[in-house]
């Protein structure tokens, strides 16, 4: 037995040495989105974006003359199928980058375990938490989405505009759910607003009936959920049929049309909730509406395609502008591609960016989803959505800056 395991070993090690002389130059990116679990809806969109990018950039001649080759791992919203997967990514199929995860209870554990001790950078789409802001991860984590220290004042601002003035909070237990739960409470209070009660919930249960209970008392005029829609869908239903809360206040995790179709929209209607999202007139924004429309057809509510998008094309320039696909070039030259100085480089105009590059001149890459500048945390800013469902539909009230 363990002869047969050292040949297998010493078989595949011999593999993937052949396999990455044969395509040295070959950009490889490593897709780590959800395609079953919690945010598994998410992940499908995200993925959609992933690859629009990947096919902009190679009709547009690929990177370094090179198509780029996108691998995708399923995280299934779990910290430790995250971490593996993105292992199995980074050893076996030697990936250069890698974009996601989504959740941030995935993401922070993927930098910690596999991209700061291997070296490659990672770029997440959806991942909030304001722990990442200051984590230790070897300045090889970056994300293309806003901080929930911003969402949690744009939601305030947001329920504050809709005449809420006490609510109750309910929030996943993970870095996501506590980190945009404390924001969102110091915001509210410094505005005006209370929160009443505030309490944690365990995904994957039956019944949150207990924790609705808890966080009803004190007469709140609504609930603020922070979550995921496989159990917001089970915590709405629990607090219409027990008579808990008739309002409630989302944030971007459960910005979803399959929330409202679970439900109903005669429930649903009047729900209100923030979303990282572009400013309409963005260039950037515009292309990609109209490509991904091309692509797909109709634009679903979900936010984090665009910011997916984006990281595809950050790696793909760093890798240009570093001229080799190296995992430590590629981190180095991010921000030099996505900075504040440079000429102006927007969605689908690769060709353009690879001629400025080859020129020697500095680019400032304007992202889809927004201004993609990193800060020397990795972090960049943003704008974000005010929506609301009306007639069983997500309508974006306004787009602005907190």
């Amino acid at each position: 037995m363990f002869e047969k395991a050292r040949r297998f070993g010493a078989a595949a090690a011999l593999s993937l040495v052949m396999g990455t002389a044969a395509s040295a130059d070959e950009l490889r990116i490593g897709a780590l989105v959800p395609t079953t679990g919690d945010l598994q809806l998410y992940g499908e969109t995200s993925l959609n974006g992933i690859r629009l990018a990947v096919e902009e950039i190679n009709a547009a001649g690929g990177v370094l003359g090179q198509p780029i080759s996108l691998r995708v791992g399923d995280t299934q919203t779990s910290p430790q199928a995250g971490v593996d997967t993105a292992q199995r990514m980074a050893t076996l199929d030697g990936v250069h980058a890698f974009v996601g995860a989504l959740a941030s209870g995935v993401t922070i554990p993927v930098a910690q375990s596999v991209s700061r001790v291997q070296g490659l950078a990672q770029i997440s789409g959806a991942s909030t938490s304001p722990v990442i802001t200051t984590l230790d991860d070897g300045d090889f984590l970056f994300r293309t989405v806003p901080s929930d220290a911003y969402q949690g004042v744009a939601l305030a601002e947001i329920a504050l505009a809709e005449g809420y003035k006490n609510l109750a909070i309910l929030y996943i237990n993970n870095d996501y759910g506590l980190g945009l739960a404390e924001s969102f409470t110091a915001a509210f209070a410094d505005r005006g607003g209370a929160v009443v009660r505030s309490a944690s919930y365990e995904p994957g249960q039956s019944s949150y009936r207990g924790e609705l209970r808890r966080v009803s008392r004190g007469n709140p005029e609504g609930l603020v959920l922070i979550g995921y829609p496989e159990n917001g869908q089970t915590i709405v239903r629990q607090a219409l049929e027990g008579g808990f809360f008739e309002k409630f206040v989302f944030t971007d995790g459960l910005r979803s049309p399959e929330m409202i179709a679970a439900i109903g929209a005669e429930f649903m209607d009047g729900v209100i909730g923030s979303s990282p999202q572009a400013l309409e007139d963005n260039p950037g924004a515009r292309h990609f509406r109209e490509a991904y429309r091309q692509k797909h057809g109709e634009i679903p509510p979900q936010p984090f395609m665009d910011s997916a998008y984006d990281a595809v094309y950050l790696i793909a320039l760093a890798a240009q502008r570093a001229g080799k696909a190296d995992r430590t070039a590629i981190r180095d030259h991010l921000r030099a591609v996505a900075g504040p100085s440079g000429a102006k480089v927007n969605p689908g105009e690769w060709e353009r960016a690879v001629e400025l590059l080859a020129a020697g001149e500095d680019i400032n890459y304007e992202g889809a989803s927004g201004s993609v500048d990193f800060d020397e945390n990795g972090d960049v800013p943003g704008t974000f959505a005010h929506w609301r469902v009306e007639n069983g539909e997500i309508v974006d009230v306004r787009v602005f800056a907190p």
